[in-house]
């Protein structure tokens, strides 16, 4: 993984780099490409970046299953590719989500213990102790909306408890149809960053955004950039 790839060459410069994870039983190539970000204490690797709307989210459940994107910009890695990163339970992940708003201030959350289940389990979310200043936005601002545990949701796959989903008058479904995007919803929830991107003063639509809501209200407020990444330990 980068952590490899930086105890090799601690010079190594943030890019793109080939990694081998444990792909054992997984029908795709056994060397597989990751942009690594070696300058935020080293050594992540990267598989979420948002910072324009030049690449839609708006994907159905076989795109965030492989990836799509280019590696230097806008991306998702693939939900097979981060479990097969994280699947052996005697390594331990952290998940950096690093947040940016458009008034030029930013933020973080960080999770000690992070994997992701197999497929058959719609590669279920697994966090552990939050810390950072963003908040903890995982677990959710209210009861009923925990996100850890959940299956990931996409437009054509839905996985996040709602049936419906009561929100004062509103009636939710589908909160991936909803939000424009996938996510491991949970009663739809505080955290949703897969959703339309939106540029400075357009942050329409209740849900359709990318939002972190223990850091800037839920609506209507979107982010301008996003990145989630892993690192071992």
């Amino acid at each position: 993984d980068c952590g490899q790839i930086k105890d090799r060459f601690p010079r190594a410069p943030s890019g793109v780099y080939s990694i081998t994870p444990d792909l054992r039983k997984a029908s795709f190539k056994k060397t597989q490409k990751v942009y690594c970000e070696m300058r935020t204490n080293g050594a992540w690797t990267v598989f979420q970046r948002r910072s324009s709307a030049r690449c839609t989210f708006n994907r159905k459940w076989t795109a965030f299953r492989n990836g799509f994107g280019g590696l230097k910009s806008d991306h998702w890695l693939g939900l097979r590719k981060v479990f097969a990163l994280t699947k052996n339970k005697s390594r331990k992940w952290i998940l950096r989500v690093d947040l940016w708003d458009h008034e030029g201030n930013s933020a973080f959350a960080q999770y000690s213990d992070f994997r992701l289940g197999d497929e058959k389990s719609a590669f279920k979310l697994h966090v552990g102790q939050f810390s950072g200043n963003a908040g903890d936005a995982i677990r959710g601002r209210h009861s009923g909306v925990d996100q850890n545990g959940f299956g990931f949701s996409t437009i054509d796959r839905d996985n996040d408890g709602c049936s419906p989903c009561i929100f004062g008058d509103i009636a939710e479904t589908e909160c991936a149809s909803s939000s424009g995007g996938a996510w491991w919803f949970s009663r739809c929830g505080s955290a949703a960053l897969n959703g339309d991107w939106h540029p400075a003063g357009d942050h329409i639509g209740w849900a359709s955004g990318l939002h972190w809501d223990t850091w800037k209200t839920f609506a209507p407020y979107s982010l301008k950039a996003t990145r989630m990444m892993i690192k071992s330990v």
